[in-house]
């Protein structure tokens, strides 16, 4: 997706909303249209705080760095790190009484909007006025938080934070027990995996962490001198991205190689003393020998690999070089390679259309947070730390979900998880992978924060990556090939009707979830394509084999398979 360029303007601190009732009072934005005890509820006194929202401690346009070039990654993990706590001790957020007054504070004219439909639509007794201010209050409310992320890049306050974090406008909207629970979750990301809350999300695109995501828009105008630069280094970064990648994939097998090296050479220099002649050592044991021999395999393929990894600098040298020229010539005709105002803004337009694809047509749209449309428990909420957790024992199960080969070199590239406060049933992924580094980079997808059961929202999102990923992967031939096409033939073949990407989500979540423990819920095909191409590992195999005929029968193909040529 080529962007926009530009340097990053601060804006100037908000004016305070006034509470006096002068003749100014039109610009009142908590005028007492709103009933006494829901004012007092929401802490709003008939005085305005004199405190508003810090914003003193800005980040400076010329900070940022000149190469917005996405990190490196760490390609050793083989799994997900164990969770060792999913709460913290309670944060004073949610008991400050100005808490709704500096959320809603200095954002102009949609302040007051959202306060007076907010307003209107908690004294509504008829459920015809409660549905009128309700469907005025959202887009509003949507507007208000567009306002904010404009600015995620300076210091807009937690109150601002949690509003975007959570959806929460007021705590008085929520029940104690709920805000205790919320005041509980670990604020902080100290796990080191690509799993953010939406503020975070905003601050690592404002920041060029992470490139804003790709969306179907097509610029019908012709393309200016600009436009075909960013376009071309975007392509670069992809290319110098890829590389580097692969690269650090190569580095990661090669010290997996020099590990074994090490105890393999460790285990050879261990000689005893000779039975007879104590003073000598003895000779080789049999299993040192063998060893000398796998030494020498290691040997063998370290020096393929070292020659392959020349190669692929080789080929990053000319990817870096080709990149600089592109910035120098973005630079030359006033490109800046910060992110601009306008990605943001796009990205927040992204992420509202994310939010409708997790709740669905018939679903709670209502993006505010409300005590009667989410539990009190905190494992049933889906924070950073219950999605590991979850994460990790679905790959448990499907052990090649992360896993992606590219010119015979198999990573383990975790996607991009972005944590949307909605009341959605499903997760959705929005991108396999970064259409210009297909090899290494990570696709993303988003996950609701407070859905109905939560496995079953982020089993959606993965069975949505997994089939996205394959597809993508074979391209036009998706219907023929590789699990894509094995599953659209059999689709084809029983004349099922509807969406066969939504048929085969439905089948995968029952795949993790049932045939994984022997209860079979699939059709006889469709568990057979399932087998081959998103295969148990060999314990839950082993196990399965015992607990019915079909199961068996799988087995058996696959211990003849194992003997023949394979799939």
């Amino acid at each position: 997706m080529a962007f926009t360029r530009s340097r990053v303007r601060l804006p100037s601190p908000p004016n305070n909303i006034k509470m006096n009732s002068d003749e100014n009072n039109k610009q009142n934005v908590f005028s007492g249209d709103i009933d006494p005890e829901i004012a007092d509820l929401m802490g709003i006194e008939e005085k305005q705080d004199s405190s508003a929202p810090d914003f003193s401690d800005l980040f400076e346009p010329d900070s940022k760095e000149e190469n917005q070039d996405q990190p490196v990654q760490d390609f050793s993990k083989t799994s997900f790190a164990p969770i060792t706590k999913i709460q913290e001790n309670p944060k004073p957020y949610f008991r400050d009484k100005n808490f709704y007054k500096i959320a809603v504070a200095g954002e102009g004219d949609i302040s007051k909007k959202v306060h007076d439909y907010l307003s209107k639509f908690l004294k509504a007794e008829e459920p015809q006025d409660r549905s009128m201010y309700r469907s005025r209050l959202i887009p509003a409310y949507w507007d208000l938080v567009g306002r904010i992320v404009s600015r995620i890049y300076t210091d807009v306050g937690i109150q601002k934070i949690l509003l975007i974090r959570y959806g929460c406008l007021s705590p008085a909207l929520i029940s104690p027990e709920q805000r205790d629970m919320l005041s509980r979750v670990i604020f902080d990301n100290s796990m080191d995996e690509p799993i953010y809350y939406l503020d975070e999300w905003f601050k690592a695109v404002a920041s060029g962490e992470v490139r804003a995501s790709a969306t179907d828009e097509t610029n019908v105008k012709k393309k200016n001198d600009n436009q075909i630069i960013s376009t071309r280094l975007e392509k670069a970064r992809g290319q110098f991205n890829t590389h580097s990648g692969m690269i650090a994939g190569k580095i990661s097998e090669i010290e997996n190689l020099e590990l074994q090296l090490k105890d393999k050479v460790s285990s050879v220099l261990n000689h005893s003393n000779h039975p007879v002649y104590a003073n000598l050592k003895t000779c080789y044991s049999p299993e040192q020998k063998n060893t000398l021999s796998s030494i020498n395999d290691i040997a063998r393929k370290l020096s393929q690999l070292d020659k392959e990894m020349g190669a692929m600098y080789r080929a990053l040298d000319n990817a870096a070089e080709q990149l600089g020229d592109l910035k120098e010539k973005a630079a030359q005709l006033g490109e800046s390679i910060g992110v601009d105002d306008e990605s943001i803004s796009k990205e927040f337009n992204t992420i509202r259309q994310m939010v409708k694809l997790t709740v669905g047509r018939q679903g709670n749209h209502f993006p505010i947070l409300m005590k009667q449309y989410f539990r009190s428990n905190i494992r049933d909420i889906a924070t950073r730390e219950n999605v590991i957790q979850e994460m990790a024992a679905i790959e448990a199960i499907d052990p090649g979900l992360f896993c992606r080969t590219f010119k015979r070199q198999t990573n383990r590239i975790v996607p991009y998880v972005i944590l949307i406060p909605s009341f959605g049933d499903r997760g959705v992924c929005w991108e396999p992978f970064d259409r210009f580094n297909r090899a290494t980079s990570r696709g993303r997808i988003a996950i609701p924060i407070f859905p109905k059961e939560i496995r079953n929202a982020i089993l959606y999102a993965l069975g949505d990556l997994r089939w996205q990923v394959e597809k993508e992967k074979a391209q036009h031939y998706w219907m023929e090939e590789g699990l894509t096409g094995k599953y659209y033939q059999f689709f084809t073949e029983k004349k099922l009707r509807g969406d066969v990407k939504e048929a085969f989500i439905q089948d995968y979540i029952l795949w993790i979830t049932k045939e994984s423990e022997g209860t079979q819920k699939l059709d006889r095909e469709a568990r057979g394509v399932f087998w081959r191409n998103v295969p148990f590992p060999q314990h839950i195999k082993d196990k399965l084999k015992n607990r019915g005929f079909v199961y068996n029968e799988l087995y058996k193909k696959d211990v003849n398979i194992s003997r023949s040529d394979g799939y």
